[in-house]
């Protein structure tokens, strides 16, 4: 199946860039692009991608405010891409808030042409992009800004056997299923099926959405992972 991609982003010779790249390969086509957020919503709106590709800073409207409308469509819209934020910076004050708006996960833009492609195809498929530690150390470097832990939260995370919350936390240290798998002497399909129950009784999209639960309900705190 083709993955549909629009790219946003203020820097013409960047998306030129990324659109030659991934319209290269076999799985992927590039619908459409836009020079700034308010124009990104505007093309996500007609062409329905699978990816938006979003520039964290851009004039107009950045890129965390249209991640926000992309992904909480007005009444009647049913179609949500998924959302991978671009940035030039290793740590940035939009990230972190990206994350909690919805978005997939992010990338560097000086990353090898080969993890770009790699990260449209994870997010398509309807993973997070959480592996680069410059996430782990954004989202702890975040969280530790946070106020105490959300008590609804905490209580929710009782919801979870012991095997259930300990595969929580090593998500949300940074771990994939592999290395999780390894720490816990389980098959790598049981831990997809743990993952899977951790999500549907949390109430929870994805694996970022797991990592943000897991630092505001406090099982897992800032400077662990």
């Amino acid at each position: 199946m083709t993955i549909r991609v629009i790219i946003v982003d203020d820097q013409a010779m960047v998306r030129a860039g990324f659109a030659a790249l991934l319209s290269a390969q076999p799985d992927i086509d590039v619908v459409g692009e836009a020079p700034d957020g308010r124009a990104g919503v505007s093309v996500a709106r007609s062409t329905h991608p699978d990816v938006v590709l979003m520039d964290v800073r851009m004039p107009e409207m950045d890129g965390l405010a249209a991640a926000r409308e992309i992904l909480s469509p007005p009444p009647g819209v049913v179609h949500r891409p998924k959302v991978l934020m671009l940035t030039t910076f290793d740590v940035d004050d939009y990230v972190y808030e990206a994350l909690r708006a919805g978005a997939s996960g992010f990338l560097l833009k000086d990353a090898p042409p080969a993890d770009l492609i790699g990260a449209v195809r994870v997010v398509a498929a309807g993973e997070a992009l959480l592996a680069p530690s410059v996430t782990r150390r954004l989202i702890a470097e975040f969280a530790a800004s946070r106020p105490a832990p959300r008590r609804d939260r905490s209580l929710r995370l009782k919801g979870l056997t012991p095997r259930e919350t300990e595969v929580l936390e090593l998500i949300a240290r940074g771990l994939s299923n592999q290395e999780i798998a390894g720490h816990l002497i389980l098959a790598e399909q049981t831990v997809k099926t743990h993952i899977g129950r951790v999500l549907s009784k949390l109430d929870l999209r994805d694996r970022a959405q797991a990592v943000i639960f897991a630092y505001e309900s406090g099982l897992v705190t800032p400077g662990e992972a």
